[in-house]
């Protein structure tokens, strides 16, 4: 199994720190608002990635943190006048929903920042003993960048370049710092800001030390894989591995995994451009089973490009596998011969030869998009070579191996049955109930199981009218 490792630039061979197992650390969202697409895509590839090491037999530990403590997480909960716990409670709930959706699976363990303080305060203690870390007048503590030689292996930057040429890099509060590229381990509390005590200040940890932390507490000083997107290449986890290998001593994570950015309509995602959908956008057009498979259509190291064209291609090309699935389920069901012809025993060989090149696909770096193509190749041969004479014992075997290629890429191979009209008008009268009687939770709940059945609600003078997506 070959992974393309940032920090070297090239594929390696991937060897685990401890035989059979895996510690895997997948930096999440923060939590001020409902998950967008861009978000998505590493939930998709990593999870995807550890599908397949789980697949290979191997027992991987996979740990994805959830930043509750953020800017803009206090910004929103300000807005709103509620505790900022209040703000991410509630998004961190709508990104599971989200994640369940897209059937990416839960992380072993989901630690939350504010959970962490200790250990954080212990890290930045330990760094300060150690002389790579020093506290400014109002309470600040800065990480002393040119203590740690490694600096910019990650990103492959010189020191020395960052300072000179690229100013917009380098963090703010340059006024009390040693060096310029030092950045923030702790800093001191604002008014109505969330605080806990240190020795230095009542305050809150800056943004890299928090997965430092989360990653040495739930997988160890070392671990084999540490991914996420390349927006956090630099400075996050050039910084992570600073502070990380500054405090432990050891090399942080072996393997450096990066999915490349989302791009709608050839224009980078944005709120001020007009083309910034979240999952639950996508949702009300789309079963985000296409949203996965979509994703997984090119590999995760190349730019993807989102577009309504390339979401309906994405849509039709899953329809061809369900419909595959359902063929080959139905012909197993009437199957009326248990035992295999020898014709069918030389076909399965060459079925086999599909899955064969499906996983050399998921050897070269999770080549989800070669994996898919072969997937499709044998969709083609079962088309083919399954009909109403076949055996059961045949068919059972190419219907096992269709259902492994997709638990591998995450994709549910039964269709959804449609809700009925009178079920549908039943939910809608309960969620008329439930906002009489102010149960606003209830009735947001019933919306999204709408939702999720692709039924979108209007909510007119008439009273509500649905539809089918």
């Amino acid at each position: 199994m070959k992974i393309y490792n940032t920090l070297s630039k090239q594929k390696e061979e991937f060897v685990p720190l401890e035989e059979g197992k895996v510690k895997m650390y997948v930096c999440g969202p923060t939590v001020y608002n409902l998950i967008h697409i861009g978000n998505a895509r590493p939930m998709i590839v990593f999870d995807t990635v550890r599908r397949y090491m789980e697949y290979k037999g191997l027992e991987v530990n996979y740990v994805s943190n959830f930043t509750d403590v953020d800017d803009k997480i206090i910004k929103k909960a300000q807005e709103e006048g509620v505790e900022s716990e209040v703000i991410s409670e509630r998004y961190i709930a709508e990104c599971k929903k989200d994640m369940e959706g897209l059937n990416v699976r839960p992380a072993t363990t989901h630690p939350k920042a504010t959970r962490e303080i200790d250990g954080m305060l212990d890290m930045i203690s330990d760094l300060i003993d150690k002389g790579h870390a020093y506290g400014a007048a109002d309470g600040t503590v800065y990480f002393r960048t040119r203590s740690f030689r490694g600096y910019g292996k990650l990103s492959h930057k010189n020191l020395d370049d960052l300072r000179g040429g690229n100013r917009s890099l380098l963090v703010s509060g340059e006024d009390q710092k040693e060096d310029p590229l030092d950045f923030v381990l702790w800093k001191p509390r604002k008014a109505g800001e969330p605080a806990w005590h240190s020795p230095w200040c009542d305050g809150r940890p800056g943004w890299h030390i928090e997965c430092s932390v989360m990653s040495k507490r739930y997988l160890g000083d070392e671990i084999d894989i540490h991914a996420g997107g390349e927006d956090l290449v630099f400075p996050h986890h050039e910084n992570e591995i600073a502070q990380s290998e500054a405090a432990n001593g050891k090399p942080f994570a072996r393997y450096w995994m990066h999915n490349a950015f989302l791009n709608i309509d050839n224009k980078k995602m944005s709120k001020s451009a007009g083309n910034f959908f979240t999952v639950r956008d996508i949702s009300e057009k789309y079963d985000l089973q296409v949203l996965r498979f979509f994703m997984l259509s090119a590999h995760y190291r190349s730019p993807l490009n989102f577009s309504a064209e390339l979401m309906e291609a994405a849509s039709n090309g899953l329809e061809r596998i369900l419909t595959a699935a359902e063929k080959l389920r139905e012909l197993q069901e009437k199957a009326k011969a248990d035992d295999l012809t020898q014709q069918e025993r030389h076909q399965l060989q060459e079925a086999a030869t599909y899955m064969k090149k499906y996983e050399a696909a998921m050897e070269d770096d999770f080549n989800t998009a070669d994996a898919i193509a072969a997937m499709f190749e044998f969709v083609k041969f079962t088309n083919i070579h399954a009909n109403e004479s076949s055996s059961h014992e045949y068919l059972t075997a190419l219907r096992k191996q269709l259902q492994t290629m997709a638990d591998i890429c995450g994709l549910i191979l039964e269709k959804k049955e449609e809700l009925l009209d009178a079920r549908i008008e039943q939910l809608i009268a309960e969620r008329q109930a439930a906002r009489k009687e102010k149960n606003f939770a209830r009735a947001d709940e019933i919306r999204n199981e709408l939702l999720s059945q692709g039924i979108l609600l209007e909510d007119t003078r008439e009273g509500v009218k649905w539809k089918r997506a």
